[in-house]
């Protein structure tokens, strides 16, 4: 009788059969491919593609990663062992070591732009090695600082998917960005005129865009994406320190 298939198809629940080579490993596979998504984007991804770079056919990369999608789980969980998260913080450095793992996070995201697009589509990403031993040291910082098991799985849920959704905001802007040829300040002061005839009929939108100053006074507005960012985790944690209390 053949072995029962996973319920849900992963490359983190299907057993691992394959024969490691010195001139083509899964481990060189995954690397190359992350250059490649770095590069040209989840859209030039294919196993030909990637073959192509190896120097290998796509057949010889089968026998490693059974399919794209594996090889999608494989890159995420790849740069996941990118991320910087303290080994342990006493109950006095959890704020610290959240607060730096937020930030290795987003820059971790903001490196790799395809990321965002891909990241939601990985159900079991949970199962990766690396994305375990961030968890794993998460709940270890939230552990310390006093909060039970449940509560802390729950605020680092919070945490990561704050993170995620700025981050995925702001690479899809860079994106925009890069393809413009042009600086961020020339960009928004060329989508102007679009975006107050936009909010015309949306008064609360039209006060905000009256009281934003114009971006040629905002000359560092890579900082004011840090500071919108700082301002969201501030709050965040914030709210976790009222919950301690």
């Amino acid at each position: 009788m053949p072995p029962k298939q996973p319920a849900v198809p992963s490359v983190w629940t299907r057993p691992r059969k394959e024969r490691e080579q010195p001139a083509l490993s899964r481990g060189r596979i995954v690397t190359e491919a992350v250059r490649l998504l770095d590069a040209d984007g989840i859209d030039a991804l294919s196993m030909r593609s990637l073959g192509t770079r190896l120097g290998a056919g796509a057949t010889s990369l089968y026998r490693h990663v059974a399919s794209k999608d594996e090889l999608i789980e494989l890159a995420v969980d790849e740069v996941f062992g990118e991320l910087e998260v303290p080994a342990e913080a006493g109950p006095d450095d959890w704020r610290a070591a959240l607060a730096a793992t937020a930030g290795s996070l987003r820059a971790m995201v903001l490196r790799h732009p395809w990321f965002a697009s891909v990241v939601g589509q990985v159900g079991l990403a949970f199962l990766g090695p690396n994305m375990m031993r961030m968890s794993d040291r998460v709940l270890g910082i939230l552990g310390a600082a006093g909060f039970d098991v449940t509560e802390a799985d729950r605020a680092m849920k919070a945490l990561v998917a704050y993170v995620l959704g700025m981050a995925t905001s702001e690479a899809a802007w860079l994106n925009v960005l890069a393809q413009s040829g042009q600086d961020e300040g020339e960009l928004l002061r060329a989508l102007m005129p679009a975006a107050e005839q936009a909010v015309r009929d949306h008064p609360h939108l039209r006060a905000f865009y009256a009281a934003v100053p114009r971006q040629e006074a905002q000359p560092d507005l890579a900082r004011r994406r840090d500071e919108d960012f700082d301002y969201g985790l501030q709050r965040l944690l914030d709210g976790l320190r009222h919950r301690l209390a």
